[in-house]
């Protein structure tokens, strides 16, 4: 069976609104300890990157994009719907938002309630981007 492409995109731009969304909720949430890190000192005041809001929103979407291309692959084995999605959703959003959190709340300074929406954006953004592009994606005719 000859994949999708055209239906992979529009899966994984969709799934990049909506984790971008995700993303600006769990940041608005965190907003007072941001500004708390930021008065103690241990947070920078500005980004030492260039538009850090744009180029995060940008990863998201190419996060967002691999997510609808490994369901679109998964589905001739694992079967397609939204069980798949869900699976792979929890497993790249576990590998991509949990280890490194845990070590920062571990051993950082910071209060262990900015790595846990750190992990919680990762692991339930990649788990929404996923099950979007599942429920997007069609096979060719």
């Amino acid at each position: 069976m000859k994949l999708n492409t055209a239906r992979v995109w529009l899966g994984g731009i969709a799934g990049g609104v909506v984790w971008t969304v995700w993303s600006f909720i769990v940041k608005m949430k965190m907003d007072p300890l941001y500004a708390a890190m930021q008065n103690a000192g241990l947070f920078r005041k500005e980004s030492r990157y260039p538009f850090f809001e744009g180029q995060w929103i940008l990863m998201l979407f190419v996060m967002s994009i691999l997510l609808a291309y490994l369901y679109a692959w998964s589905r001739a084995t694992a079967g397609a719907g939204p069980r798949t999605a869900l699976k792979i959703g929890m497993a790249v959003g576990f590998c991509a938002g949990v280890p490194v959190n845990f070590g920062t709340a571990a051993w950082g300074v910071i209060p262990r309630m900015l790595p846990l929406g750190w992990m919680l954006d990762m692991w339930v953004g990649a788990i929404l981007a996923t099950l979007v592009a599942g429920c997007l994606y069609k096979e060719k005719a």
